[in-house]
C-alpha cells in the first residue's frame, strides 16, 4: 500500500464572508491522478493555492509529501511543481531560454542545465522551436512548455490546475499522453478540471466540488454507479422469452423490437448474480448481457443540479 502524497482534513478557506472551501477532506494516494471536477467558481483554484502554499488556510490540517504545509512550507515548495489555468512562459524568451531560467532559478538542478534543457526539450518535442520565442508558440506548445518548466527539478508531486482549458482536442490528447507518462514514472498528479472526460480518462479518483463542499468521492465507476440510471440490457431471441422476463422484472422497460429488457440494477457483483439467479430459476437464458451506467455528465448533474457549464476563457 503506498502511502498518501497528500492528505486534506477540516479545510476552510473564505474571502470576507463568501465561504470557498468548507471543511474539505480528502487524501491522495502517491502515484495516482486525482481529478478535482467542477464548475468555474467551485472553488478548484482556491485549493490548489492552498495546497501549493501560495494562500494560506483559514482552517484544518494539510500535510503534502509528509509535510504540513502550514509549519513546512519551504519543504512542500520543494517536492512539489505547479502548472496554473495560463501557461506561465516569458514570452520575450525562446523555449531553450525559458526552460534555462528554470534551472538557473533551481540549485538542484544548476549544475547539470545543459542536460537537463536538452532532455526535456526532447521530451516534449520542442527541440525544433526551442530557438524560437515562445510568443510564436501555439497554445498547445505553450501548455507543453509550461509543463516541461515544472518539472525542472524532478517534483514528485504535480498540481495542474485546468492545464487544457483552451487546447483543441488534438493538444488536449498529447497533453493527456504526458500526464499518463508522468504517473508512469510515479509522479503524483493533482488534476483540477472541468472537463467531465478528462476526469473520466484520466483520474484514479474523482472528487465533485460544489460551492464549496465536496458533494462526492470515489473512482468514475463507483460515481457512475452513485445515480440512478445504471441498468443491465438483456437480449433474447424470441418475443415470449422477453415476455417471461417482462413478468419476473416488473420494474423493467421492454424494448419489442430489439427483443431487449433494461432492468435497473447498482451494476455490483452482488445484485447481477440476484438477476442471472432468477432468470436461471424460470429457466431463461439471454442472448446478451450487458451493464450500462451514467456517464460523468450525468453524475454530476445529479449531484449539483447543474453541468459544469463549461466556459472558453
Amino acid at each position: 500500500m503506498t502511502d498518501s502524497a497528500i492528505a486534506v482534513s477540516g479545510l476552510r478557506k473564505a474571502f470576507k464572508d463568501k465561504i470557498v472551501l468548507n471543511g474539505i477532506d480528502l487524501e491522495v494516494r502517491e502515484g495516482t491522478v486525482f481529478s478535482l471536477l467542477g464548475p468555474n467558481g467551485a472553488g478548484k483554484t482556491t485549493m490548489v493555492n492552498v495546497l501549493t502554499t501560495l494562500m494560506k488556510a483559514d482552517g484544518g490540517t494539510v500535510r503534502v509529501a509528509g509535510h504540513d504545509i502550514a509549519n513546512e512550507a519551504k519543504a512542500v515548495r520543494a517536492a512539489i511543481g505547479v502548472t496554473g489555468q495560463f501557461a506561465a512562459v516569458d514570452e520575450l524568451l525562446s523555449g531553450q531560454e525559458n526552460l534555462q531560467l528554470m534551472v538557473d532559478l533551481n540549485r538542484a538542478t544548476s549544475g547539470d542545465g545543459k542536460r537537463v534543457v536538452a532532455e526535456l526539450l526532447e521530451r516534449f518535442d520542442l527541440v525544433e522551436a526551442a530557438q524560437k520565442p515562445a510568443s510564436t508558440y501555439s497554445g498547445g506548445m505553450r501548455r507543453k512548455l509550461d509543463l516541461a518548466m515544472t518539472l525542472v527539478g524532478n517534483p514528485r508531486i504535480i498540481f495542474l490546475d485546468e492545464p487544457t482549458t483552451g487546447l483543441d482536442p488534438r493538444s488536449r490528447r498529447t497533453m493527456w499522453s504526458m500526464i499518463r507518462d508522468l504517473v508512469a514514472d510515479g509522479v503524483t498528479i493533482f488534476l483540477t478540471t472541468q472537463y467531465l472526460e478528462e476526469a473520466d480518462q484520466l483520474a484514479d479518483r474523482i472528487a465533485v466540488l460544489d460551492k464549496g463542499r465536496l458533494v462526492a468521492q470515489g473512482t468514475a465507476d463507483d460515481l457512475k454507479r452513485q445515480i440512478p440510471g445504471t441498468h443491465v440490457r438483456l437480449r433474447f431471441t424470441t418475443a415470449a422469452q422477453l415476455d417471461a422476463a417482462a413478468r419476473i422484472f416488473t420494474d423493467s422497460t421492454r424494448d419489442d423490437e430489439a427483443l431487449a429488457l433494461r432492468v435497473p440494477s447498482d451494476g455490483g457483483t452482488q445484485s447481477l448474480r440476484a438477476l442471472l439467479d432468477r432468470l436461471d430459476e424460470h429457466s431463461l437464458s439471454a442472448e446478451e448481457f450487458s451493464v450500462h451506467t451514467p456517464d460523468l455528465d450525468d453524475v454530476f448533474l445529479a449531484l449539483t443540479g447543474h453541468t459544469t457549464e463549461v466556459d472558453a476563457k
